[in-house]
């Protein structure tokens, strides 16, 4: 059965939850005071919970994230300022490829942020039709940016390029972005140190069981506590902590200080994704911070179908693998232990789904996973030769 995703406030929660009927269970965003402090799985009986229940379910499921956020309010300490004066100008980058579905819930989202003078812009990618161009004249404050060349990270270069603010702030076309996403991100620009800001990315959906899988599997979330991400406290080959493409602010001077998105990673390509984690890689590695805010909330419609979510995963895994092999390339044997450690972590939970153990990963799901790291080393070269010969 599918589960609801309700955005609640601990401040402000409804006498009940009625009106759930097809739901048994929902995945709670719980807010304080407006915040993104927590989230906790609540069993629905008949489609409804009292109030109350609600209540003492979602405390009891509370981390310590949302209690220190709760004696942080308790105790009145002052909140982070969110000026629109004192935050850096900021452009909102959608790289997209023929989905106009989505591109309209991501545009018409984009479009509820506060008018703090940002700039939006979409860069179509390797289109097939001309609806997305179509689709974006209906949005007098969007420019349209066509690239012709395929490649994710090719058409965030094409949006670096083409921004007129010195903050480029990416999601996807498959994300609606919160009203305070844009504000909470561009705050923690405040130290030169700082090439870049991640944020939360919550599900826009669970009605499907590949939604439910992927959420189960780790989703995009990276938690509810703000982190200040270096190469002091983060192994930079494990990058993909700080955060996820669909939800991340950079400088546009991290161009020349640690370089464009490498065109050779990310949907479009052979190693079939990779291009933020290798971002992050080398902006850790160069001795710069990245900030993970939790406040800076974006809501993500996952893939709907199992055949989808096999090649996601599938291609999780080769962009994983093609990422080491590429530092390997270049020396850094660290990536020999990153990629042994994968196999040491992930070869247990495959013998629980080949002997079908209770609550495993579905074999089909781990097959892919374990294909896809074979994939991966051969993937990084024949991408490189790819955009080699697509530059000629």
């Amino acid at each position: 059965m599918s589960t609801a995703v309700l955005d609640l406030d601990l401040n402000n929660l409804p006498l009940e939850i009625a009106n759930q009927r097809e739901y048994d269970r929902a995945l709670v965003l719980l807010r304080l005071d407006g915040r993104p402090v927590g989230q906790a799985l609540v069993s629905l009986s008949g489609g409804r919970i009292d109030g109350d229940d609600l209540r003492k379910v979602l405390l009891l499921n509370a981390d310590s994230a949302f209690w220190e956020n709760w004696l942080h309010d308790y105790l009145a300490l002052p909140a982070a300022a969110c000026q629109a004066g004192d935050s850096p100008k900021a452009t909102v980058a959608v790289c997209t490829r023929d989905r106009p579905e989505d591109l309209e819930r991501c545009l018409n989202a984009l479009m509820q942020l506060p008018d703090d003078g940002q700039e939006f812009i979409v860069v179509d990618n390797h289109p097939s039709t001309d609806l997305t161009r179509q689709l974006v004249e209906k949005y007098p404050q969007v420019r349209y940016v066509r690239e012709n060349r395929p490649g994710l990270n090719i058409a965030r270069n094409s949006a670096l390029r083409e921004a007129a603010n010195d903050i480029v702030v990416f999601t996807d076309d498959d994300a609606a972005p919160d009203p305070n996403w844009l504000r909470a991100l561009l705050r923690n620009f405040d130290d030169p140190r700082t090439l870049c800001v991640t944020g939360l990315t919550m599900p826009l959906e669970l009605e499907t069981e590949a939604q439910e899988w992927f959420q189960r599997l780790g989703g995009f979330g990276r938690g509810f506590k703000r982190m200040c991400l270096d190469n002091n406290n983060c192994d930079p080959l494990m990058g993909w902590v700080a955060g996820a493409g669909v939800n991340m602010a950079l400088r546009k001077s991290a161009v020349e200080l640690i370089g464009p998105f490498n065109d050779a990673f990310d949907v479009g390509t052979p190693t079939r994704g990779g291009g933020d984690t290798d971002l992050f890689i080398r902006i850790l590695s160069a001795g710069y911070r990245i900030i993970y805010e939790p406040e800076a909330l974006n809501w993500h419609r996952h893939r709907r179908t199992w055949p989808e979510l096999r090649r996601q995963l599938f291609g999780y895994e080769v962009a994983g693998f093609a990422i080491w092999t590429c530092y390997l390339f270049n020396g850094n044997w660290d990536a020999a232990r990153q990629m042994v450690e994968w196999i040491w972590r992930e070869v247990p939970t495959l013998a629980k789904s080949l002997l079908r153990r209770p609550n495993c990963t579905p074999l089909d799901i781990m097959a892919a996973r374990f294909c896809g790291a074979a994939l991966g080393p051969w993937a990084y070269p024949y991408s490189l030769w790819s955009v080699h010969k697509g530059n000629k």
